[in-house]
């Protein structure tokens, strides 16, 4: 786990269902919210946006109740890798792209890199950001990459990368290829790429769009793998083990749109 959670002083009323195991996809996966009213409120793991407009929510799920790690352990390969290459952490400014409610941003910090610049589809992300996590950042993007180009975007450019970070956003159709594609290659040449993936989406008996997508980007010549590795990203609501792979490697080229429709991708 990482370093300076919010806690709030209360803890939210929540109840897992009483599921068989295995019975619910990691996306598909509800939660039970008792409101102080003592309304009801079913949500979803994958609404983020109901989940972060209540303070302390998502740490309480995710972090306190089924044990994610993620962060913290995208964020130790990344430095291992760089340690490894005699490269210093302190000099990366790093676009983190699906940044959410800053967690991942609030690790980079803690380990002082130069810049940690957020994008993240969601108004609600960059709120609960502004209000958990102020300062964190030098500066956050609400905005949906893989669109047309717009003038956040060019202010992204001018950031000057050396390092793309994406922790839990891949995969299940919250990141699309062709905005992964973009943020990928707003990182400079030699820069470095870091970010986790679910297991089953390197297997091969997947063959859907994002998975081949990934697949073939680890054996591309825009990318230079340096650390692969796998590991428990958190519980599931049935206790049962989640496993990630998380990579680190080195930027050697930008990715032509051609790449993204030859991996016959999908979301």
């Amino acid at each position: 786990m990482t370093g300076n959670h919010i806690r709030p002083n209360f803890r939210h009323r929540v109840r897992f269902p009483a599921a068989e195991p295995h019975q619910f996809a990691q996306d598909e996966a509800r939660f039970t919210l008792v409101e102080d009213s003592g309304k009801e409120v079913s949500i979803r793991f994958h609404d983020y946006a109901a989940i972060y407009q209540r303070p302390g929510l998502y740490e309480q799920l995710f972090y306190d109740r089924l044990k994610c790690q993620s962060p913290q352990k995208v964020v130790d390969i990344l430095r291992y890798a760089m340690e490894t290459n005699s490269e210093k952490f302190s000099e990366l400014r790093v676009l983190e792209f699906g940044a959410g409610n800053g967690m991942v941003g609030e690790e980079l910090a803690r380990h002082g890199v130069a810049r940690i610049i957020g994008v993240d589809i969601l108004d609600a992300a960059k709120i609960a950001t502004d209000r958990d996590r102020p300062g964190i950042y030098d500066a956050y993007y609400v905005l949906e990459l893989g669109e047309p180009r717009t003038a956040p975007r060019i202010e992204l450019s001018e950031w000057r990368f050396n390092c793309l970070v994406t922790v839990a956003a891949l995969g299940f159709g919250d990141i699309p290829p062709s905005a992964f594609r973009e943020a990928f290659n707003y990182v400079e040449d030699g820069g470095w790429i870091a970010f986790n993936i679910k297991e089953t989406f390197l297997d091969n008996r997947d063959t859907s769009g994002f998975s081949m997508f990934i697949k073939n980007l680890i054996l591309a010549e825009y990318l230079d793998l340096h650390h692969l590795e796998r590991y428990q990203h958190r519980l599931s609501i049935d206790g049962r083990p989640l496993y990630y792979f998380g990579l680190a490697g080195r930027k050697n080229g930008n990715i032509p749109e051609s790449f993204v429709s030859g991996s016959n991708t999908g979301s």
